[in-house]
């Protein structure tokens, strides 16, 4: 009888430790994979897919998570992840974080690009006490929501504009050349709506003279009049923030209208599009844009060679650009947490959440790391800006990171014509 009991006992204790070492994190990873940011989202997929992978399977990698399979943490676990599509729509994202929290019973949550869906899907997070990592949303406004349960890996607008101005002062000392005035175009939506706010403001704090700040409406089918007043105001500097449909008719546009902005100085989204310079071809040449990432930063960080030849397996043979790279940092930040929690706990994750510390060299974006503040924004983020050359992204600031020089002023549409 006692032995019986022994036996019973022990297999109760490995049929426990076996579940545990068989535990299943299951990750949201909310993303536009419908619309005209589609490709967007299918990067960022493959991005997340590409991190899965290596922590599930292993990879001869220098990362501590790729060094077994399944998460050690939690007894060689592995990660499972459900992909929605948002469709761009904030109430799209509010329903299915609804429901991937009352059905599928996530562990955590990772997306969702656009700002305005990041708001609203990491609203129901918080209420349900569920951690919600962004690696790509820049809106400002997502960490200044007092939330305990959100964190963001990437820059947001306000260290993106900063870079912006931070070149333009640097440019200017070393050029010689002078920039004195700007004109803000921007989308009416979160993303376009804050980047335009802060635009403005350090502009009149650092004295330049705002030209022009228009607001659009997001998806608009014409910007014939704005283009004309854009012309009209001829600023020294312009800035935009479009995503990718938008961004390609600002340009159609601009080239119908024979507006050749000295300096285009642009906000990502769809300028970092990974079909933006596919699409526009030529048109493409001179545009800066702010990123936090480029493959030509491979030069000074050797991981993000590896890592792209992993990702292109997910993606179909496509590159790493901007948001993929920002996307498998995020995620790769969220399972480092979720091994130092050992546990599926969403409150034990947040608390790892709130103590990570993951040094650069394990990053494949300039950071200096991942060390989240106390609204959850990563604090040891640097952005870089990139201009179109010969067809290529190429980074050229901060001047320390370039690889190129500044092209200055941008070619007009007549020189781009003849490339």
């Amino acid at each position: 009888m006692q032995i019986r009991f022994l036996f019973s006992a022990l297999a109760v204790i490995f049929s426990a430790s076996a579940a545990q070492a068989q535990e299943e994190i299951r990750i949201a990873v909310i993303q536009p994979l419908s619309g005209p940011v589609a490709q967007v989202g299918l990067d960022a997929v493959a991005a997340v897919r590409t991190a899965v992978e290596i922590v599930n399977e292993g990879a001869d990698l220098p990362l501590p998570l790729a060094r077994g399979k399944g998460l050690p943490g939690l007894g060689g676990a592995k990660v499972r992840i459900i992909v929605v599509d948002h469709q761009g729509k904030p109430e799209v994202g509010q329903s299915e974080t609804e429901r991937l929290i009352s059905q599928e019973k996530v562990h955590a949550i990772f997306g969702a690009y656009f700002s305005s869906v990041t708001a609203a899907a990491s609203q129901v997070a918080e209420r349900n006490g569920i951690p919600f990592v962004n690696g790509s949303s820049s809106q400002p406004a997502l960490t200044q929501r007092g939330l305990k349960f959100f964190f963001r890996t990437s820059p947001n607008d306000e260290h993106f504009t900063g870079l912006m101005f931070d070149f333009m002062k640097d440019f200017q000392a070393k050029s010689g050349k002078k920039i004195e005035s700007a004109a803000i175009f921007h989308e009416d939506t979160a993303f376009g709506t804050d980047s335009g706010r802060v635009q403005e403001k350090l502009a009149k704090e650092q004295n330049y003279k705002v030209l022009e700040k228009i607001a659009y409406k997001a998806q608009t089918t014409a910007l014939t009049s704005e283009v004309q007043r854009l012309k009209a105001a001829n600023a020294d500097v312009f800035l935009p923030s479009s995503y990718t449909s938008d961004t390609f008719l600002l340009l159609r546009t601009a080239k119908e209208l024979d507006y050749s902005p000295k300096l285009l100085i642009a906000q990502n989204a769809g300028f970092t599009d990974p079909t933006f310079i596919k699409t526009m071809g030529k048109d493409a040449e001179g545009a800066i844009t702010r990123s936090p990432f480029n493959d030509d930063l491979s030069q000074r960080i050797p991981l993000i060679e590896k890592i792209n030849t992993i990702f292109k397996k997910h993606s179909g043979g496509r590159d790493l650009s901007d948001v993929p790279a920002r996307e498998f940092t995020g995620f790769m930040t969220l399972l480092d947490a979720i091994n130092r929690a050992g546990s599926t706990d969403p409150e034990k994750i947040r608390v790892a959440l709130t103590q990570t510390n993951i040094p650069a060299d394990q990053l494949i974006v300039p950071y200096r790391g991942v060390k989240f503040d106390a609204s959850g924004q990563n604090e040891l983020v640097r952005p870089i800006l990139m201009q179109v050359q010969k067809g290529k992204y190429c980074t050229i600031y901060p001047f320390e990171l370039a690889v190129c020089e500044v092209v200055y002023p941008a070619p007009t549409w007549a020189e781009k014509a003849k490339m």
